[in-house]
């Protein structure tokens, strides 16, 4: 277990190399206020005038000018290469909920790896990190119990696994009682609510749930009130 850089009782954003955009980062920081840079996304906090209470990373793309500007007690360099620096940051942080942002949308094999790591290091457990991932246009997060979601009739929910698990709901179109999911067997995306209210639960790790961006607000209340 890692000692944590951050300890937050009101919720940690942590920033990647990715696209971000003020819009995004401002909605993020209503929900989880204390921020922490991933490597070298410090300098694109400094170009919105921002200043991370921790940068953790190997620091291969942290700039000599960012650098410089920081209060070097804030700076945490991990040089291990076994993990990402996404990685490296959610290990790091102990806060009752964590949203990613800059970590959607640009190179595929990145942001596959941010989905590895929150199905390794967050769910909906006792005790388990609460992290949602989101980008400009959705929002995921990892499914390993029971959650009960409230979002208009019509909501897409994508399920997509990262291993063999099965699950039931209430709420969905097309229930998913009986189905086997796998990585690469049956996957479930592009499902949508049928009710208001949707009740899921797998039977262990390993599902993703991808909404779109609007639902943040119903995701963070959920995850909030477990």
């Amino acid at each position: 277990m890692q000692v944590p850089v951050l300890t937050s009782e009101n919720g940690v954003t942590v920033t990647g190399g990715g696209e971000i955009t003020r819009q995004t980062l401002v909605e993020a920081l209503t929900h989880a206020p204390d921020l922490v840079a991933a490597d070298g996304a410090a300098g694109t906090l400094r170009g919105f005038g921002l200043t991370p209470r921790a940068v953790v990373g190997d620091f291969d793309s942290l700039d000599e000018a960012t650098r410089a500007a920081l209060d070097p007690a804030t700076l945490h360099h991990v040089p291990e290469q076994n993990s990402t620096d996404f990685e490296k940051c959610l290990t790091r942080v102990e806060a009752p909920l964590i949203l990613a942002v800059g970590f959607m949308g640009k190179r595929p094999d990145h942001e596959l790896a941010v989905y590895n790591a929150i199905v390794r290091h967050s769910g909906l457990r006792a005790g388990a990190r609460r992290v949602i991932v989101v980008g400009e246009t959705d929002v995921c997060l990892h499914v390993d119990g029971a959650l009960s979601l409230d979002l208009p009739v019509g909501t897409r929910v994508s399920l997509f696994p990262m291993a063999k698990v099965r699950g039931v709901s209430r709420g969905l179109k097309w229930p998913i009682a009986g189905i086997p999911f796998a990585s690469d067997g049956r996957i479930g995306t592009s499902n949508e609510m049928a009710a208001e209210r949707l009740e899921i639960e797998m039977d262990g790790a390993g599902m993703l749930m991808f909404l779109p961006r609007a639902a943040l607000g119903s995701v963070v209340a959920a995850l909030r009130a477990l």
